[in-house]
């Protein structure tokens, strides 16, 4: 997939876990484009909530191959075609995929600098943050890159301790992302979880 198709669904996820519904019609419409593994499909079908299974979904896309994003705009004809056109519309006309938007509303939102959002995260900042995520934890962090398999290992090496878990995750993605692994960055994959901005605020100030 494109940067640009990347960072367009990265911006449209709170749209997109509002408008769509991951049904039957998209997956394996995605399935009979070769798009989702059956492995993959039955991954997404297994999440609890609509949510869930739309962000399981946008965090496996960007990975499937330069037609994914062309193949998954195609799979909302059908039943959602308002989507369809929204996101055919953007990857037209904004060639940064609504980056500095985001960035802007990542600024407002948790009013945080925009020096600090540039910055990497620091291994306390991690520990802090690993200690508010949830039960949706996983969630967030496939949102982020890393996969099933890096999540199960996180587990296995820490099987009594899911506050270790969590943090051990979120420093794999630090290593694996480098200078990627922004404050913003983490923030964006934030939106969707229950911490509320006023608790993020404290941990990256």
């Amino acid at each position: 997939m494109e940067p640009k198709h990347r960072e367009l669904l990265r911006a449209q996820r709170l749209y997109l876990c509002e408008q769509l519904i991951v049904d039957d019609t998209v997956v394996q419409y995605l399935y009979q484009e070769d798009i989702l593994t059956e492995c993959q499909v039955e991954e997404i079908q297994s999440q609890k909530s609509n949510k869930n299974k739309t962000l399981m979904l946008l965090s496996i896309l960007p990975s499937r191959g330069p037609n994914a994003f062309n193949v998954f705009v195609e799979s909302l004809q059908q039943d959602f075609p308002w989507i369809k056109e929204k996101l055919l519309l953007l990857a037209e006309s904004d060639d940064d995929g609504g980056r500095g938007t985001e960035l802007s509303n990542t600024t407002a939102q948790w009013a945080i600098s925009e020096h600090v959002l540039q910055m990497v995260p620091s291994d306390q900042q991690l520990n802090r943050l690993a200690s508010r995520l949830g039960l949706e934890w996983e969630m967030v962090m496939l949102d982020l890159g890393l996969t099933s398999v890096d999540i199960s290992r996180c587990r296995a090496d820490h099987p009594h301790s899911s506050h270790s878990q969590v943090l051990a995750a979120l420093v794999m993605w630090k290593q694996t992302q480098g200078r990627r692994a922004t404050v913003q960055h983490l923030l964006q994959n934030l939106q969707n979880s229950e911490i509320h901005p006023s608790v993020l605020k404290q941990i990256f100030i």
